[in-house]
């Protein structure tokens, strides 16, 4: 069985980049929900913004962090700090959840078995 490896490296970019920015939020002691009242944003934007692309949830998110988005999210930018316009498709569907990532490693541990 083929998988596709560019939906694999796509979706493994964004897990990535959503980790690296729960764990900067963790060691600044920031919330997610705290940055949505800071910046005046719907409860929840800055927690969707994280697996989703919403351009006032990155830019919220990046000034808690005094950083710029482009380098929070590389899959949403260009190189040059352009915002991606529109944005892939692959950047508006949500990654698997733990549940899911885990029974496909078992799936995977029992075909080779």
């Amino acid at each position: 069985m083929h998988h596709d490896r560019t939906a694999d490296k796509a979706a493994k970019l964004r897990l990535d980049e959503m980790i690296r920015v729960k764990r900067l939020l963790s060691e600044t002691g920031l919330t997610l929900t705290g940055i949505d009242k800071e910046y005046g944003l719907a409860l929840g934007t800055c927690g969707n913004t994280l697996q989703q692309a919403n351009l006032a949830g990155e830019r919220a998110i990046a000034a808690a962090l005094r950083r710029r988005p482009e380098h929070l999210w590389r899959s949403r930018y260009h190189p040059d700090g352009q915002r991606r316009s529109p944005q892939p498709p692959e950047n508006y569907a949500r990654p698997p959840s733990m549940r899911a990532r885990r029974q496909k490693h078992e799936g995977a541990a029992q075909e080779a078995a």
